[in-house]
This record gives C-alpha cells, sequence and structure tokens, in this order.
C-alpha cells in the first residue's frame, strides 16, 4: 500500500507540474518590432496594462540621417510619463495601473530623412490569477514523502525561465546595436567613396591645367622670318 500511495502521488505530482509549466509558458510577455516612420510623421502605439503590473520600452533608431527621434509615453489619463528629444536610444521602465498606455515616436522635425526605429516591450506581473504557479499547493498532499519536492522543480524552473527570458533580451538588442552599425558604416562608405572621386576628378583638371601652363610657357610664339 505505501508503495502504491507514492506512485499516486508521483503521478498526481507530475500532472500538476504539467498543468504548471503549460500555464507557465503559454505566453510570451516580452515583444519586438521594427517599423519604418517618415519623414515628417508621428507614429503612436497603445499597450493594455493591468494594475501592479510594470512596463518597460527600449528603443533604437537603426537608420536615417542624425539616427534621432523625438519619444513620449503616456499613461491611460493623459498624462506624460517620459519624454526624449531628438535621441537615438532610450529605456523607459514604469510601474502601471489599468488601462492603455501610449507611446510616440515623432520624426515631424525632419522634412526628407525617414527613420528605422526598433523597440521592444518587456511586461511584467501580467499573468493571470487562475494561471498562479503557487495554486499547485492545494492539491499536493504528502508531497514530502518524494524525494524532490515540487517547489525544488518550480523553482528551478523559474529560473531558467528568467534567465532564458534575459539571454533573448540581450541577444536582440544587441542584434539592433549590429544593425544601426552596420547601416552607420554603409552611410559612412558611401561619403567615402563620394569624397575620393570628387578628389580624383579635382586633381585631374588641375594637372591638366598644370601641364597647359607649363607647355605655354615654353611655347615660342615668334614668327619665323623668311
Amino acid at each position: 500500500m505505501a508503495g502504491l500511495r507514492v506512485l499516486v502521488v508521483s503521478i498526481i505530482s507530475a500532472c500538476l507540474l504539467e498543468r504548471v509549466l503549460v500555464a507557465s509558458f503559454s505566453q510570451s510577455l516580452d515583444s519586438d518590432f521594427t517599423f519604418t516612420l517618415p519623414a515628417g510623421r508621428k507614429e503612436c502605439f497603445f499597450q493594455t496594462m493591468k494594475k501592479d503590473a510594470s512596463l518597460e520600452i527600449e528603443y533604437q533608431v537603426l537608420d536615417g540621417a542624425g539616427l534621432d527621434v523625438d519619444f513620449f509615453l503616456s499613461s491611460p489619463t493623459g498624462h506624460v510619463l517620459a519624454r526624449d528629444h531628438r535621441k537615438s536610444d532610450g529605456v523607459h521602465t514604469v510601474e502601471t495601473e489599468d488601462g492603455d498606455y501610449m507611446f510616440c515616436f515623432d520624426n515631424t522635425f525632419s522634412a526628407v530623412s525617414e527613420k528605422i526605429i526598433f523597440f521592444e516591450l518587456i511586461l511584467d506581473n501580467m499573468e493571470d490569477g487562475e494561471a498562479d504557479p503557487e495554486s499547485w499547493k492545494e492539491y499536493v498532499h504528502g508531497a514530502d514523502m518524494l524525494d524532490m519536492k515540487l517547489e525544488d522543480i518550480m523553482d528551478t524552473i523559474n529560473s531558467v525561465k528568467a534567465r532564458l527570458g534575459k539571454s533573448l533580451q540581450i541577444q536582440t538588442v544587441l542584434r539592433a546595436f549590429e544593425a544601426r552599425d552596420r547601416n552607420l558604416q554603409e552611410s559612412n562608405y558611401e561619403r567615402v567613396n563620394l569624397w575620393s572621386c570628387t578628389n580624383l576628378v579635382v586633381m585631374v583638371v588641375v594637372s591638366g591645367l598644370q601641364v597647359y601652363l607649363l607647355r605655354s610657357l615654353f611655347d615660342d610664339k615668334r614668327k619665323s622670318r623668311t
């Protein structure tokens, strides 16, 4: 009977663990976007948040003259929580309440140059109460008979999940930095080529003028008499 009881407890624990895993990984709370902001335009985005949650916004200007943009974040009541003026990147974190938060990227100060903008949203404490990882405890009885406690398993899983999410976030940000640096290098490469060609043309013209002037100094302009 004791062995059967341990087997039943193990099966129940495994089922509950599987349920918690599905609830924990069923929804991604991180997202990133890349879009083109035309010259003289402003684009706004909305994110629905819950009370006592956390909203983190990180953005970068990947391409465009000046690599800068205006940014502001406002609460559901219309209060401006953060504002940046002509910056190439920024990070803002706010504690939220129920409602729709609005954040905008403004390129109206530029008349000719469009901007390519990358931004990432990180939402914390957005899980529903039904998916609470602690809810499995009330169903488990006699788990002390198991060699490995479910609490230890859940702590390990949550730690791995948090580290994987942080690694993914860092890799995404590094890719954005790489894209911006590559665009900047290509722009500098085109400028160097343009000025090099211009200098080459000027040097050829000046060399031709110098040869012509030197030859004109040694030309005998006197008419020979017969």
